[in-house]
Parts: C-alpha cells; structure tokens; sequence
C-alpha cells in the first residue's frame, strides 16, 4: 500500500453510527437492581473490551462470553499488577550496559514499557486505567529533568491503585518524586522574609484544579453550582492556594538523612540515596512551614514545632473528602473510557458509588470502575441511535487496538514502537503530553463545529487537525502493511508486526473477512455502506491461479487481509467509539 501524505474525512465522525448492546450482571449502586439478563454475544463482548482494555482479543471475547461482565471485571481487578515498567527499565539498562556501560535510560525506553504492557498485559483493564489516570494526574517528559526510571516507577504507581483506594492514590501521586519534580513541591522551602522566598504555589493549584476538585462547586450530577446572580461558585481561591503551598514545603528527594546540618545536600538533590528515582520523597522538617495554614474551610493553627506529615494528612483528608471529587475524577474516568457527554443522571450514579461503595467505603476506584462500566448508560443498546454518545478513540488506543486484535509480536521482544507524540504521528504517547493539562482538556468542544453548537464536548477532538489526521492514516498503513518501530536486522519491516495468520486463512472470502474486522475493530457494527466497500476493495485484489507459487498466492491474501484492516481503521466509523 502506497505511503497517504492527505488528511482522512475525519470531520464528523462524532455523527458515524456505531451500535451498543445489553449488559448482563448486577450495576453497581443501584441496590438489588439488575439490567436485563442476556447471554454475552461476541459483539457484546467485543465492545464492552473496547471500552475497558486497549483493544478485544479473540480470548479476551470468550473470557467475557464466558464469565459475564461483572465476572470479568471482578477476575481483572483481583489480578496482580503485571509487566512492571521499573523491571522492563532496569532490563533494558542491562542490556545497554552491556553494549555500552555509559549509554543511560531515554524517554523511548519507557515508551516501549508502555507499548509492551499495553499491548501484551493480561491485566488490561487495569492497564486501560492506569492510562486514564495518567491522564489526570498528569506528569510529562515535556519538563526537564525528567527521568525515565522514575517516570516509569510513577506509572506503575497509577497502576498499583488503578483499584485502590482514591486517597492512597492521591498521596502516593503527591509524594512521588517525579510530581514533585514535574511541578515542583520537591525541594519547596517555607518562606524566608529575608530573601522574600515563599512556598511554591504550582502543586497546590494543579491539585485541586485537576486532581480532585476543579474550578467549581459541582452538584452530584456534575452541574455547576451557581449564586444568587448565576455565576459559578468557584471551589478556592488565591488564599486556599496559598495555605495549601505552604502544606507542601519541607518535601524532597528520599534519604534517611532528613535532619541535621546534612540533610541540605539531600534536600535540594546535591546528593542523593540509590533509591531516589522510585522512593517516595520524605520530610524534611527544617524546611517546613510552622505558619498558620488555611484551605477549603479548615485552618492548621501555627505551631512551634514543624509537622509536614500530620500537616499533609490534614490537607489530603480535607482534598477527599471535598463533595466534588466524586463527580469530578468519575466524570472524567467516564469520558476516558466510555463516552465524552455522560448524561447527569450516570454521572450522578458514579459519584454516588464514589462517595459510597456499598460498604461505607468512600474513594473505593475498583467501584467506580465497575460502576462506570456497567453503568446501564455504558450498556444501552439504544445508543447505536444517540448522536450524543460516545467518545474519539484515542490515538494510542487504536494502534494498540491493532495490535492486540491481530496478534502482533515483536522481532526482538522490546516492543520498539517508541514515541509517538509527533504531529505527524498519533500526537499522543503515555507520560508525554505537553502540558500539566494533558493532551486534550476534558472540556475542549471543537471550534465551529455541530459539537459545539450543541454544547457538547470531544476532548480528543484536540490534537486532530490535517497534519495529525494524515499522521495517523501514515502510522496505521506502515503498522499494518510493513510493522513499526526499528527492526535491528532489516530496513523494510518493523520490529512490531501482524502476520495475520487468522485473517490470511480466511481472506478467499471477502465476507467472512469483513466480519472477521468488523467483530475485533467494530464489535459488530460495520455499516452495510463500508461493508460493501471492504468487500468490493478485497475482491479486487485477484488471487492468482496455477501455475502460480505459494508465495504469489500468500502475497495477494495478506494483502487482502491488510486491506480489509486498513479500510477499517481509517474509517470514521471506527475512529468514534459508541
């Protein structure tokens, strides 16, 4: 297939139909309600996975046929964290030094971690949400000082409280050292009149602006509470800022020196414990403030004695139990696994479970996902309909997608797929995105277009423009026909790629081959329209007759088969999940 250089018709895919189906299983928060018991078809399954882990798999169908939804979801998030990116990262800084013991860690080498537990992780679901949360409590290679190492302890610390608990979570994430790093409460100092220093103010903002609580006061429903004249209520102010920074001083780099006149070399990194990449930071008493501090209606009186950890513990419990943080982190866990415009009512019904699970446990995320996922909105058959639901699928998403779908491996086991933030790539990789805010705003609605008029929002919507839209179709051609990423013993095939062993077996027939795609790319709503097209573009391709090779024939059934996948993946119908 010949390299696209023009931009797809990705305008208008939020109206491209795609069909839903039941739900089987208890929904979570609703009491001794049950949705509509039904056996789980493969195109039930196929998108429910589409929803809850980068891409269905012919097993991960079955598994779900085969225990149900809420089994699956219940087998998932018992299962132990798998594929470490800390233990991918110290393997391959083995394998460098002994190639070459100066070369250090990159960024692509956590990049390829990423790609490897995506792609090959049986834990998928939570491997799906820990991507979700990283796009939330936000820490980027786009900052300096960055360390891999780190970065990828960081992410394996989403995915250790994917079903944890939404405090633990919160204060692992506020003591890791690459938050710290990343927006700078490592090494922040109490004030100094004499040199007009003051604590740094920047985690203290992004903590409650996007980890927790946002802008403004919120209805359990997610509506925005509004006074006497219909302006919003804002959550805090400059003040609550500012008490809150002075919380965060006297943290930084982990040591067991933290006292003394020797912990300032630890304290501001002039050296550091072996330890510091995948430690949490540690106080330091001597640079913590002993002011009075005041945020979001409590106040620590002043106090002779610095206490940074009783002073944390009393911010981070005030930060949970905020009334909008169930709302606030449950709708955006909604719009990074389902749908991008929750009705309020399914927000309502997951922040309830947020505040409750059952069992009197507030901040239970295992619940929330559950909750989400089997939410009768999530599940409704009707949606196939609602022009309103569903979401862009994300970049990473699709290529992993494929991946998965089509059984790829990896020539030398690394996954060399690397970073694919460019422009003219996906515009988006794992621990990447260019700003504290993510890639996309979870309130970015595109500029002129029916979306916006409606008052809808496509966060995803961000990074697509002509150049990303044609760097998407290049990277899906290359993928899908040659493999991608750096093959160590060939130029003209990729280290990550499909043989399509299954699609190849099948591809005399176009029908069949076009359901074959349409069930792991499309859970079973290609329309009759693209169907058609597929099938016309397979035939096409003639399968030659005697006296050709066996090669011959192979080559024109994997090009057959590559065809179908391509035509599918390019399609607005599959880039807009429903």
């Amino acid at each position: 297939m010949n390299r696209l250089v023009a931009g797809a018709a990705i305008i208008g895919l939020a109206s491209a139909p795609v069909a839903v189906s039941l739900m089987t299983g208890v929904v979570p928060g609703l009491g001794s309600q049950t949705a509509a018991v039904a056996p789980v078809t493969a195109n039930d399954a196929s998108r429910f996975l589409t929803q809850a882990t980068f891409g269905p798999t012919d097993s991960s169908i079955g598994a779900v046929q085969s225990s149900g939804i809420a089994g699956w979801i219940s087998q998932q998030e018992t299962m132990a964290p798998s594929q470490s990116s800390v233990s991918f990262l110290q393997s391959r800084l083995t394998a460098l030094d002994a190639v070459n013991p100066t070369v250090k860690l990159k960024s692509w080498d956590f990049y390829d971690s990423f790609w490897k537990s995506s792609i090959t992780a049986p834990d998928q679901l939570r491997q799906r949400v820990k991507l979700a949360l990283s796009e939330i409590f936000v820490v980027s290679f786009s900052a300096p000082a960055m360390d891999p190492l780190s970065v990828g302890s960081y992410y394996d610390t989403l995915g250790k409280n994917a079903f944890g608990n939404y405090r633990t979570l919160l204060e692992q994430v506020a003591l890791h050292p690459m938050m710290g790093n990343y927006l700078n409460m490592l090494g922040s100092s109490k004030a100094d009149p004499a040199t007009g220093q003051h604590a740094d103010e920047n985690f203290a903002r992004e903590i409650q602006q996007l980890m927790s609580i946002g802008l403004y006061q919120l209805n359990q429903d997610g509506s925005v509470q509004t006074d006497a004249t219909g302006a919003p209520i804002p959550t805090y102010t400059l003040s609550d800022i500012q008490g809150l920074a002075k919380v965060f001083t006297g943290f930084s780099w982990y040591s067991t020196k933290t006292s003394g006149n020797g912990s300032v070399i630890y304290y501001f990194g002039q050296q550091k414990d072996n330890n510091w990449a995948t430690k949490s930071m540690v106080p330091y008493p001597a640079f913590h403030s002993t002011e009075s501090k005041s945020f979001l209606g409590t106040t620590i009186p002043a106090s002779t004695t610095p206490n940074p950890t009783g002073d944390l513990k009393i911010a981070l419990d005030t930060i949970f139990n905020h009334p909008n943080v169930g709302p606030f982190i449950g709708k955006q866990l909604i719009q990074r696994l389902v749908t991008s415009n929750p009705s309020p009512a399914y927000i309502s019904r997951v922040a309830g479970v947020f505040n409750n699970n059952g069992a009197g446990v507030r901040g239970d995320l295992g619940a929330v996902v559950q909750a989400i996922l089997t939410d009768p909105e999530a599940r409704d058959s009707t949606a196939v309909s609602n022009r309103t639901f569903g979401k862009l699928r994300e970049p990473v998403v699709r290529l992993a997608n494929w991946a998965r779908a089509f059984k790829a491996k990896s020539y030398t086991g690394w996954w060399l797929i690397g970073d694919t933030s460019a422009p003219d790539a996906l515009r988006q990789i794992a621990m990447n995105s260019p700003t504290v805010f993510n890639f996309w705003r979870p309130g970015y609605s595109p500029p002129g277009t029916a979306l916006g008029t409606q008052g809808l929002v496509a966060p995803e919507f961000q990074v697509v423009d002509e150049v990303s839209a044609a760097g998407y179709l290049n990277v899906m051609l290359d993928a899908i026909g040659t493999g991608i990423g750096p093959h160590p013993a060939s130029t003209t095939v990729g280290d990550v790629f499909s043989t399509y062993a299954t699609e190849v077996a099948m591809a005399h027939d176009s029908g069949k081959l076009a359901d074959r795609v349409n069930l792991l790319l499309l859970y079973g709503q290609m329309s009759p329209g693209l169907r058609t097209r597929i099938v016309n573009a397979v035939n096409a391709v003639v399968i030659p007759a005697a006296p050709a090779t066996t090669a011959q024939i192979n080559a024109a059934l994997t090009n057959r088969a590559e065809l179908a996948v391509f035509m599918t993946a390019a399609s607005p119908e599959y880039l807009a999940q429903r």
